[in-house]
């Protein structure tokens, strides 16, 4: 990228590669502060992260938040947020911000799945999937997708296009274009079927981007992703990958169904066919394990909502694995959680206070419970990105999965 580049107010650059070819660290540049890669960004799906004030996630050292295009054109609408001069004005987070294009809850959500993904509703390709119990709340074809409203049954259209509107006035820095979401259920044909309409999404999103662009030339430049879809076929994922590089996106969205045991193997497939100038973000994963797989075969960010969905369930994560604080051995323990974790909770809570407040229902242990997953997550991705800096990376890693899996397994 050119230097002349990089000093707008947006765009990346590699700083440092590790022995592979793939893993690296570098800086994304945006309206509202640059974002040092590797890095992990909690999702706050309303424009709010459950709980806990964004002052405090600041404090934890997070450098972005997600949130969700759908979510926010629901309630309270993308016209507020626009008039409140965008998403990190709205929620008073004052630092760089992404959004999701909303497709993938808009899939989710219509067939009663929250983490698995079907749309195929013709019957052609394959049987229709949908939840237990469940109706159906959206359809697609080759134009957009008709969905219901979770919220209050109204139905609704999200196009390529009306996805780059509602992205717009919410005004994140880094935006998604629309795809359709598949799960590993779905079929080959029908993945193929999904790639095809992502495909054409996508260059319906560059269009409608590039006017809005113009258009609304006194906001901040937005950074628009492509989406890699494919699940877990290497020709498939090669294919996507080639095809939605060889668009004007600034960066790009590895995501749909993923077969969390060859995660590596599939971003690397897909890594290998990327321009290496443009930053790549892995979509949906945070756990400790995956969070090194990633940064080690070349995605820079990540989101996932599994820190702050499990520690409002009393799931806290520590240098030894994963912790339940509900459990009775912790009733009377006055020990912090993780005595290596250096987070407010842990500084400042023992674990008898912990489980008393979550078996009472105070509202305080979801706050201090998601502080310490979301500084345990946030800091394990600086430590990585320190780690390859400094060439070290491998080293550290067996070192810490080291200690994280030994603790699991002893539980």
């Amino acid at each position: 990228m050119p230097e002349s580049e990089f000093q707008s107010n947006h765009g990346f650059r590699v700083e440092s590669e590790l022995s592979n070819g793939r893993g690296r660290t570098g800086t994304i540049v945006t309206p509202h502060g640059e974002i040092q890669t590797p890095a992990f960004i909690p999702v706050g799906t309303k424009a709010t992260i459950k709980s806990v004030l964004p002052e405090s996630i600041r404090d934890l050292g997070a450098q972005a938040i997600l949130a969700n295009a759908y979510h926010l054109y629901l309630q309270p609408g993308p016209e507020i947020i626009d008039r409140s001069g965008g998403l990190a004005s709205f929620m008073n987070w004052h630092g760089p911000t992404f959004t999701d294009s909303g497709g993938f809850q808009v899939l989710s959500l219509g067939v009663g799945f929250k983490k698995v993904l079907s749309m195929d509703s013709t019957h052609t390709v394959e049987s229709d999937v949908i939840a237990p119990g469940k109706d159906r709340l959206a359809h697609v074809d080759d134009d957009g997708v008709t969905f219901k409203s979770h919220l209050d049954g109204t139905m609704h259209r999200f196009t390529a296009e009306k996805s780059m509107q509602v992205q717009h006035q919410i005004g994140a820095d880094i935006i998604f274009a629309f795809d359709e979401c598949t799960t590993l259920m779905n079929t080959r044909d029908y993945q193929l079927l999904a790639m095809k309409r992502t495909r054409e999404w996508a260059q319906r999103c560059i269009d409608e981007h590039e006017r809005l662009t113009r258009e609304r030339a006194s906001k901040p430049y937005q950074m628009l992703f492509g989406v890699i879809q494919g699940a877990h076929y290497e020709d498939l994922r090669r294919q996507a990958a080639r095809e939605i590089s060889e668009l004007p996106f600034d960066g790009f969205g590895i995501g749909g169904a993923l077969d969390k045991e060859t995660l590596g193997t599939i971003v690397g497939w897909v890594v290998e066919e990327l321009p290496r100038e443009k930053p790549r973000h892995l979509l949906g994963i945070g756990e400790p394990l995956d969070l090194f797989i990633g940064a080690e075969n070349g995605a820079d960010t990540f989101d996932c909502v599994a820190p702050t969905r499990n520690a409002r369930n009393a799931a806290l994560l520590t240098s030894e694995g994963r912790f339940n604080v509900s459990n009775a051995t912790s009733r009377g323990n006055l020990d912090p959680v993780d005595p290596d974790c250096s987070c407010y909770t842990c500084t400042n809570y023992s674990q008898a206070y912990l489980h008393h407040s979550y078996k009472a229902k105070e509202l305080i242990f979801p706050t201090l419970a998601t502080i310490h997953n979301l500084h345990f997550t946030i800091d394990l991705v600086r430590r990585i990105r320190e780690s390859m800096r400094s060439g070290e990376f491998y080293a550290f890693k067996e070192e810490w999965l080291g200690r994280f899996t030994r603790g699991i397994y002893a539980k």
